[in-house]
């Protein structure tokens, strides 16, 4: 048996597809497919959100060296604020790793629901519902693959249940 995916709730072998405890064995399977559901909109604000923390110590240091700019005090006063701002748009280096490793956590995880289907003894089954784009597609390729590899099952022909032989003659 080979296994082509196996996590806590989801295992994916050569001989079955086993989601949540329910075991749909790959010879009972016949159309796999998947479907999106609609955006999340708690992701897209999340995503704005992050964008604004990475350009919010940037629009702070730039203002800042507006202001000194603007005020015209003392040649040591300016040199202060703007010193001031530049660090503050330093600052925003070791914070932009960690918002950036977010923001692209964010996009791996995707923003849909995804559902993998399969008619299982001729009726459709819902497999699979998640909102990890990444897990989605290894375990999509995974079934994918399994049905791929799964012996072919043979067209029996009569009520002896015997194989079709290959003829000699055309």
């Amino acid at each position: 048996m080979i296994t082509y995916y196996d996590d806590r709730s989801v295992q994916v072998t050569s001989t079955a597809v086993q989601v949540d405890g329910r075991t749909y064995p790959l010879a009972e399977l016949g159309m796999v497919w998947h479907r999106r559901g609609s955006r999340s909109w708690r992701v897209l604000a999340g995503r704005g959100a992050i964008g604004a923390a990475l350009a919010g110590p940037l629009v702070a240091a730039v203002c800042g060296i507006g202001l000194a700019l603007w005020l015209h005090r003392s040649a040591v006063v300016t040199l202060a604020i703007v010193g001031a701002s530049v660090l503050v748009g330093l600052g925003v280096g070791p914070l932009a790793d960690v918002l950036f490793e977010h923001l692209d956590r964010s996009y791996a995880r995707g923003s849909r629901e995804l559902e993998i289907w399969a008619r299982w003894r001729g009726q459709p089954v819902r497999l699979l519902h998640t909102g990890d784009a990444l897990r989605f597609g290894q375990i999509y390729r995974a079934v994918q693959r399994a049905m791929e590899q799964a012996p072919r099952r043979q067209k029996v022909i009569g009520s002896s249940g015997s194989s079709p032989r290959p003829r000699s003659r055309p």
